[in-house]
């Protein structure tokens, strides 16, 4: 069977269970059919088919009710069921599911009866699901986890969903084209943000491409080209005639997903992705003006040659997220999210090479490439990259990190019920300490969520900054527009008291909610644990598709912006970048840094955390 990512089928299932698109690929059939006949050549086994639309409904229906979700749990508990994604006891099945193609009571020991591995991805209002082209001893394998009896991996034992995984090269491929027709479906298309300075727009052929499918090919926050002539001489008129997808709520485009497909993965391979690529060679094609270079080889995900004046872009994108408990018993998290997004305004197909210094101040954990990229050499500390980069923005390098500059923003949060309805809270916290110039810090918000109570009455006065209320919110502005905290730390404080509007008590039977307060009551030594227990049995049961139900705990969650550096010391060196061959062009370095789920709980109440070994 040959490496790489090939994909037997695709299905796309609405909120009603219903397949509302899908695609079977018959060359990469054929191949599995192949595979499996010399697997099983001498147990006479029937050679299984791929299901029909109504098969994968009714199977993704029963896999939702056995599984508790759409996703599922991902662990097993007690609902789980022999031969389930959760009984196999590993997280990744929320993720890499499989689906039983007969019924809950029949005899699904046969593989046959078992589609594995599907990529799971869901968007908008839909699901969906991508299944790539494995080995059928691979499936063996998992369908062998799906019978054991003890939870996880076992001792000694070298077979695990984790190891198994690891060893098939299509997963990562069936991930990435889910998430590209979840792009496509959703309308999130947008290219990713490379900030500039300022300076007039340098127009060239991409420009006059992506003006007329609805794509600013202009980096934030220089403003959209003037439309400029296509390959064939035709003119475009800016953005009026649009091929792209919009975002928002829109039906489902079965054209649209099948020109992708026809272009972008042909026979069931993978090629090109981006509909941005896909969407200029549909509206444009190709003219004979413009030949592709014969000396050189024209790569798939550059379709086309950048025209006009001449520079390279690079913007280090990072978000902190962070889990502040303020507890000796409980550490603080945090950690960095980062990539590394590229403009390449580049004539020809030049190769582009720089050495990436930092990465153990940066501690990073993982990282990956976009294909266009080589890492021929790397070491302890220094990876060095070569790419031939393609039109547009693109993510060049994701990563994850440590903070190695530390929080950005320290402190707690202290949330008390004096009575049912009454809270008195504080903040105090810590703003860029130990953080220097040029990292500045454009605004810093805090907010207190509130979802399933309300807020009738509000009292404090914050240290610095201003405050929003709503009836399901407190805001605290530390920083807002046109204050920003640059070579210097800021520490804020923040009391007050909230008053809540009283709960709706649950109808009982006779007597029963007297009876059951009183009891409580005595059961319960600390008035502030009563309140709460009181408070909780109003609350409607918290999902399981959250897993850590943040609803049912007290938390503030951090907003933020900083720029002028990463937080993780990850860096570019413009002095380094070379082109080949070699062109006079300006090489510009931009960073910035945002709030992922950064999150102070409540110090004085309870809060997920996970557990340590």
């Amino acid at each position: 069977m040959p490496s790489g990512c090939s994909i037997r089928a695709l299905w796309i299932i609405n909120n009603q269970d219903t397949v509302v698109f899908s695609r079977r690929f018959p060359v990469v059939e054929k191949q599995w059919c192949s595979a499996y006949k010399t697997e099983n050549e001498n147990t006479g086994l029937d050679l299984p088919r791929l299901p029909t639309d109504q098969q994968i409904s009714d199977s993704f229906t029963r896999r939702k009710r056995r599984e508790g979700s759409t996703r599922g749990y991902g662990i097993r508990v007690a609902q789980s069921t022999k031969g389930s994604d959760s009984w196999v006891d590993d997280p990744i099945t929320r993720h890499i599911i499989s689906l039983c193609l007969t019924e809950e009571d029949d005899d699904d020991d046969d593989e046959r009866n078992i589609l594995w591995p599907i990529a799971l991805h869901t968007k908008a209002l839909y699901s969906i699901l991508v299944l790539p082209l494995v080995e059928p001893k691979e499936m063996k394998d998992y369908v062998k986890l799906c019978r054991r009896s003890d939870c996880g991996p076992a001792v000694g034992e070298d077979l695990s969903l984790s190891s198994l995984l690891l060893n098939i090269s299509s997963i990562t491929g069936a991930f990435m084209v889910a998430h590209a027709f979840g792009d496509i479906i959703s309308g999130d298309t947008v290219e990713p943000e490379v900030v500039v300075s300022a300076s007039p727009s340098v127009g060239g052929l991409f420009d006059s491409l992506t003006g007329s499918i609805g794509i600013s090919s202009r980096a934030k926050p220089v403003a959209a080209p003037v439309a400029s002539s296509n390959p064939s001489g035709a003119a475009i008129t800016g953005a009026t005639a649009s091929d792209a997808p919009k975002a928002g709520s829109r039906l489902l485009d079965r054209d649209l997903l099948r020109n992708f497909i026809a272009t972008a993965m042909p026979f069931g391979t993978p090629l090109d992705l981006s509909l941005s690529n896909i969407s200029a060679m549909k509206a444009n094609g190709f003219s004979s003006a413009d030949p592709p270079p014969q000396e050189l080889k024209q790569p798939a995900w550059k379709p086309y040659l950048y025209k006009g004046k001449q520079r390279l872009l690079f913007t280090i994108h990072e978000s902190v997220s962070a889990a502040m408990y303020d507890r000796d018993e409980i550490p603080d998290n945090v950690s960095v999210a980062g990539q590394i997004n590229c403009r390449a305004e580049l004539e020809g197909l030049p190769d582009v090479s720089f050495p990436l210094a930092g990465l153990s101040t940066a501690h990073i954990e993982a990282i990956s490439f976009h294909p266009c990229a080589q890492v021929p050499a790397h070491g302890i500390d220094k990876q060095n990259i070569v790419f031939q980069p393609p039109l547009g923005n693109f993510v060049l390098m994701r990563y994850q990190a440590g903070c190695g500059l530390g929080p950005p923003v320290k402190g707690f949060y202290q949330l008390s019920m004096v009575s049912e309805d009454e809270g008195a809270f504080l903040f105090k916290v810590h703003l860029m300490e130990g953080y220097k110039a040029p990292l500045s810090m454009e605004f810093c918000t805090i907010t207190m969520p509130f979802p399933r109570r309300r807020i009738v009455a509000f009292d404090g006065t914050p240290s610095a900054g201003t405050v929003l209320t709503t009836e399901h919110s407190v805001e605290w502005r530390i920083l807002g527009s046109g204050r920003s905290l640059s070579g210097k730390s800021l520490e804020a404080t923040f009391p007050g008291t909230i008053k809540f509007s009283p709960l709706q008590s649950r109808r009982k039977g006779d007597g029963d909610d007297e009876e059951s307060e009183d009891e409580s009551a005595e059961n319960v030594v600390n008035v502030e644990d009563f309140l709460v227990q009181k408070m909780n049995k109003d609350l409607p049961a918290a999902e399981l598709e959250e897993p850590f139900c943040w609803q049912a705990y007290d938390y503030a969650k951090v907003s933020f912006k900083i720029v002028g550096a990463s937080v993780s010391r990850m860096s570019i060196d413009t002095k380094s970048v070379n082109i080949y061959p070699t062109t006079k062009s300006p090489v510009e370095f931009s960073a910035q840094v945002t709030s992922g789920d950064y999150i102070l709980w409540n110090t004085l109440g309870k809060a997920p955390s996970a557990a340590t070994v």
